[in-house]
């Protein structure tokens, strides 16, 4: 764990003088679940019964790798106000699905050095474009994995905040799984404070049901795809992340001082 742990954090470290992007991280937050953790087969209830369990990729599938890459402070405050997402945010996006495109291949090469296997999963993208549902969740996997737990937004809050992307590899190699902690991140879900991710969604797509956090999707992705999708030399802005910024969670996870 300890080698694997390196590896992708001098990845991440390096990984703008190598390909020359204009973002730049924070260190990653890396977890690691077993491959037979019952709560992959949970997910098929959770999210749907086509999400794929860690064997679906690999027979004898015995870890699942997750890396946070938190996003710097500047990138997040450049995404406060406005209704549409700041070029800096989506440059950030498209720039970090590339980064973890890379680990994965990276990490793979690595991984097959020792004599084993693994995948190299794409970031996004691999959802069903109509029920707009993942047949693998890499937030669920990071819960999973014990990187973060969920805000009423949906977005995964670990010990860097929500403000990222998130990458998974599953490999055949036996890793020790990181301890889930208990508690929430959440400060709504922890003590019943904050809900400032409700007030800045641009698309009123968050809210509080019977005493219980609801996202429809569907605003949320209409948001997104509204027609006014802007277009950059290296992809498109089709991001959002309104409600993951100038909150308490954006960068850190605030339940931590309250311990």
């Amino acid at each position: 764990m300890k080698e694997l742990d390196s590896l992708i954090k001098d990845y991440v470290k390096n990984y703008q003088q190598l390909k020359g992007t204009e973002t730049n991280w924070y260190e990653p937050v890396i977890g690691i679940a077993a491959a037979n953790n019952p709560m992959f087969k949970e997910l098929k209830n959770i999210i749907s019964p086509t999400h794929a369990l860690p064997t679906d990729f690999i027979k004898d599938a015995a870890s699942v790798i997750v890396f946070f890459l938190p996003f710097q402070e500047h990138i997040v405050k450049s995404n406060i106000g406005n209704i549409e997402s700041s070029r800096e945010w989506d440059i950030a996006n498209i720039e970090t699905n590339n980064l973890i495109v890379d680990i994965n291949k990276y990490l793979h090469e690595k991984i097959v050095e020792k004599g084993y296997i693994s995948t190299v999963l794409p970031p996004t993208y691999n959802y069903d474009e109509k029920e707009l549902i993942s047949d693998w969740s890499h937030r669920h996997v990071g819960y999973i994995a014990g990187i973060g737990t969920f805000g009423i937004n949906n977005m995964l809050i670990t010990e860097k905040g929500c403000c990222g992307r998130i990458g998974s590899i599953i490999t055949n190699m036996t890793l020790t799984p990181t301890i889930r902690e208990k508690h929430e991140n959440c400060l709504y879900k922890y003590n019943g404070t904050c809900g400032n991710c409700i007030d800045y969604c641009v698309a009123n797509g968050i809210t509080i049901e019977n005493g219980y956090p609801y996202v429809d999707k569907k605003r949320c992705n209409d948001q997104i795809y509204n027609g006014n999708i802007p277009q950059y030399s290296i992809g498109i802005g089709d991001a959002c992340g309104k409600c993951m910024c100038n909150v308490p969670c954006s960068l850190k996870n605030p339940v931590k001082k309250l311990k």
